[in-house]
C-alpha cells in the first residue's frame, strides 16, 4: 500500500509542476518543476517513505523500461543505418559539451568559494625544491 502512496505522490508532484509551468508560463518543463518540488518535499517522512518504496520497485524493474526503446530501434533500423553516424557524432559532441559546462561551473564555484574565505587546501609543492 505504501508503494501505491508513493506513486500517488510522484504523480501529484508532476501534475503540480505541469500546472505551475503552464499556468504561469514558466520556461521550465512541468516535470522539472515537479521534481524540484518533490526534492523539497522529501524532507518529510510522510513523503519520503512511500516514495522510497516506489523508487525501489521501479529500479528493480528498470530493465523493462528499455524494451520500448529496443523495439523502436528495431522498427526504425533503416533510419539508424542511414543517420547512425550523425547521431553518434551528435551524442558524443553533446556529451563533451555537457562535461565542459560542468567542469567550467565547478571551476567557477571552486574559485568563488575560495575567495569567500573557505579553508585552503593542502599547500602546493614547488617543482624546484
Amino acid at each position: 500500500m505504501n508503494a501505491l502512496r508513493g506513486l500517488v505522490w510522484l504523480l501529484v508532484f508532476q501534475s503540480v509542476g505541469e500546472l505551475l509551468a503552464r499556468g504561469l508560463r514558466l520556461p521550465l518543463p512541468g516535470p522539472v518543476i515537479g521534481m524540484v518540488l518533490l526534492v523539497l518535499a522529501l524532507r518529510w517522512p510522510a513523503v519520503q517513505k512511500p516514495v522510497s518504496e516506489t523508487a525501489q520497485f521501479l529500479l528493480s524493474h528498470l530493465s523493462l523500461l528499455f524494451v520500448p526503446v529496443g523495439v523502436g530501434v528495431m522498427t526504425h533500423l533503416s533510419l539508424v543505418s542511414q543517420y547512425g553516424v550523425r547521431m553518434l557524432v551528435v551524442v558524443v559532441l553533446s556529451t563533451l559539451a555537457g562535461l565542459g559546462v560542468t567542469v567550467l561551473a565547478l571551476h567557477l564555484l571552486r574559485d568563488d568559494r575560495g575567495s569567500q574565505g573557505a579553508p585552503p587546501g593542502p599547500p602546493a609543492k614547488d617543482a624546484d625544491v
